[in-house]
C-alpha cells in the first residue's frame, strides 16, 4: 500500500517593506509539532508547511554607489502550516514527517541567509529598487525550485534513499545545526 505522505511546499511569501532596520540574522531553529496548528486541507497530503520571508532595507550612499542596510526575516506561519494527525500512526512516523518538513524550513532559512548576504555585499546604482528586486527575486525563484525538486525527488518523503541524499545536502549546507535535527529525529 503506497501512502502519499507529504505535500509540503514552503510557500515563500516575500513581502517588501521599505524602511530602516539594522542588519539582523535570525537563528536557525528546529521545527516541532507545535509549529503545525492549521487545519489540514483535503488533497491526499499529510502535511503542509507555510513560511514567509519579509525584508526591509535602507540604501546608504557611499563612494559613488548605494550599499544596503538590510534585514530579512523568516517566519513559520503556524496557523497556515498543518499535519493531518489522523494519518500519523506513531511517534516514528511523526518524526519522519517533521524531518522532511524541516527540509522545507531549511530552504526558507537558506534563502534568508543568501538574501542578507547578497544585500550586504552588493553595490547598487541609482535604480537600486529595481536592482534589489531583481536580485532578491532571482534568489526566491532558486529556492522555490529547490523546494519543488526536494518534494519530487523524495516523492514527498516516501523515497527514503532520496530523502537520505537530501539530508546529506542539508547537513553539508548547514553543518552542525542540521546534524542536531537528524539526531533528534532518529532517536524517536
Amino acid at each position: 500500500m503506497t501512502l502519499r505522505f507529504v505535500r509540503v511546499i514552503c510557500v515563500i511569501a516575500v513581502v517588501f517593506f521599505a524602511g530602516l532596520r539594522s542588519v539582523n540574522a535570525q537563528a536557525y531553529r528546529q521545527l516541532s509539532s507545535f509549529d503545525f496548528k492549521g487545519t489540514p486541507m483535503p488533497g491526499g497530503y499529510i502535511a503542509y508547511t507555510n513560511c514567509s520571508i519579509d525584508y526591509t532595507y535602507q540604501p546608504v550612499w557611499m563612494d559613488g554607489y548605494y550599499k544596503l542596510k538590510i534585514n530579512v526575516n523568516v517566519q513559520v506561519n503556524k496557523n497556515r502550516s498543518w499535519i493531518d494527525r489522523s494519518r500519523v500512526n506513531n511517534p516514528e512516523m511523526l518524526a519522519e514527517v517533521l524531518k522532511h518538513e524541516q527540509g522545507h524550513y531549511i530552504f526558507a532559512y537558506m534563502m534568508q541567509q543568501e538574501m542578507m548576504d547578497a544585500g550586504n555585499k552588493m553595490r547598487f546604482g541609482n535604480d537600486y529598487d529595481k536592482q534589489v528586486s531583481l536580485v532578491l527575486n532571482r534568489i526566491k525563484n532558486k529556492y522555490k525550485q529547490l523546494n519543488d525538486d526536494y518534494d519530487d525527488d523524495t516523492e514527498h518523503m516516501t523515497n527514503h534513499v532520496q530523502q537520505k541524499s537530501w539530508d546529506m545536502y542539508f547537513r553539508q549546507s548547514l553543518g552542525n545545526r542540521y546534524a542536531n535535527v537528524v539526531t533528534v529525529s532518529q532517536a524517536r
